[in-house]
């Protein structure tokens, strides 16, 4: 499992120059059917708990304890196909119970990749973390259209200057006041879809302007993985 982590976190902060990319998001209705592309990629459609799900199918109610240790920081820009990241030095975190993960990248999605009732935000941020163990474990934040955000404005004005800009935002200006999460195991939303990821999504959303919205559209296109079949997983959903 280490390992599998290992090269889940490895695929996450790969770029063009290291790996060719050999897949693409579908409309996030159709199957990606992404085994056919690549053999490698098998656990994506033989997976029994893959990522993104709809979260109004929560089958238990509870509050995740979940505390972050973010704060001003300079990072560096990832873009790909399909692909808009900064990636973090070490330093910042999360704890969601008793396990501590470091922070490694924020990458988005549009619109959202996890449904509520069928309904997706425009926008979301995967703040991907993990374990000294290499255990995976990403917080989504939603945003809604309205008013812009700072630092979501920093990463769009520095992915504009292309790959390994530097870009100085607070990280926290990116996460709602209240964190109160939907909690449940799933996988990576894009090849090779390891399992065994610890996924928070905020119930809290946060706000970037149409503008915003639509310069990350650009640049991404449709970038949400179809919702994936809950099965027999807990889900959490806060109170």
């Amino acid at each position: 499992m280490k390992t599998l982590a290992f090269l889940a976190v490895a695929s996450l902060a790969a770029t063009p120059a290291l790996a060719q990319k050999d897949w693409n998001f579908g409309d996030g209705t159709t199957p990606e059917r992404w085994s056919t592309v690549n053999s490698a990629y098998a656990l994506c459609d033989a997976g029994l708990t893959q990522s993104p799900i709809d979260l109004g199918n929560a089958n238990a109610i509870g509050n995740v304890k979940v505390s972050t240790n973010y704060g001003q920081t300079t990072g560096a820009i990832a873009l790909g196909d399909e692909k808009v990241q900064v990636d973090f030095q070490p330093g910042m975190g999360m704890t969601s119970g008793d396990k501590a993960f470091g922070l490694v990248q924020v990458h988005f999605h549009t619109p959202a990749e996890h449904a509520i009732n069928g309904e997706r935000h425009p926008l979301v941020g995967h703040f991907v973390h993990a374990t000294e163990g290499g255990e995976l474990g990403v917080l989504g934040i939603m945003f809604e259209e309205g008013e812009a955000n700072g630092a979501l404005q920093s990463v769009i004005d520095a992915a504009g200057s292309g790959n390994g800009t530097a870009v100085s935002f607070d990280v926290n200006d990116m996460l709602p006041d209240d964190v109160s999460v939907f909690r449940y195991m799933g996988s990576l939303t894009t090849p090779p879809c390891s399992e065994g990821v610890n996924w928070h999504v905020s119930k809290s959303t946060m706000t970037a302007s149409a503008e915003q919205i639509a310069a990350l559209y650009e640049l991404l296109g449709d970038s949400a993985r179809t919702v994936q079949p809950l099965g027999g997983r807990l889900l959490v959903a806060p109170e």
